[in-house]
């Protein structure tokens, strides 16, 4: 999982990156709000947000990012005013943190925050409705059934929409360490099972393409 990190304050800022990453979670880090609309997407998974920042403010800043995609927030000030927390809420927060605050407590709720978030999550891609807490996969409304290796590989590839992911990220990212050992023809056998689940074979769209000498990509 990935959090966006967007805090002026470098020291804190570089303190809530160590912290992710010990905690398991990979980071992006930016000072500004042009920096984080620059280098954020709006495929991360939470942002910590500062609500004061140098060139603009982190409610308006989150304003931008949800156009983006519904990332959940929490965010940081040293300002306890009932007003701000109200503003934050109504853009759609799922925390407020005031300085100085304890960083164990801080991950606690953002795993908390996370719950939530993957516990109300769906996935769309065309006809196809994945639901990640529930390790379940429909098409138009019935449900398919997957094996382990096939849900997962959905899932990286729905979570990756309209990218090209070579082999080797594949292997990586859903074999794991393992990956190392999987011979190729392995990926491309799992891709074609579940190609026949879910593409043409199965009288739907083919979702999941080859990118000639790159990897495949999935998408409508």
């Amino acid at each position: 999982m990935t959090i966006g990190i967007i805090e002026d304050d470098r020291l804190l800022n570089q303190a809530l990156a160590i912290t992710m990453q010990n905690g398991g979670y990979d980071t992006i880090c930016a000072y500004t709000m042009k920096e984080a609309l620059t280098l954020l997407t709006g495929g991360e998974d939470l942002f910590l947000i500062d609500i004061g920042l140098p060139d603009g403010d982190g409610i308006s800043l989150y304003r931008e990012l949800r156009k983006r995609g519904k990332v959940p927030a929490v965010f940081l000030t040293a300002r306890d005013e009932e007003q701000d927390m109200l503003d934050a809420y109504e853009e759609g927060a799922q925390d407020y943190v005031v300085k100085p605050f304890s960083m164990k407590v801080l991950l606690k709720r953002i795993e908390v925050v996370l719950r939530r978030k993957d516990g109300n999550r769906v996935m769309t891609c065309g006809d196809i409705t994945l639901y990640p807490d529930r390790k379940q996969v429909f098409i138009n409304g019935s449900e398919i059934m997957l094996t382990a290796k096939e849900y997962q590989l959905l899932e990286y590839f729905m979570m990756n929409q309209n990218q090209v992911l070579t082999k080797e990220t594949i292997l990586e990212n859903v074999w794991g360490l393992d990956g190392e050992f999987v011979v190729d023809n392995t990926l491309s056998v799992t891709i074609g099972r579940l190609r026949k689940k879910i593409g043409k074979e199965a009288g739907q769209p083919e979702y999941i393409r080859n990118v000639f000498g790159m990897g495949y990509r999935i998408g409508e």
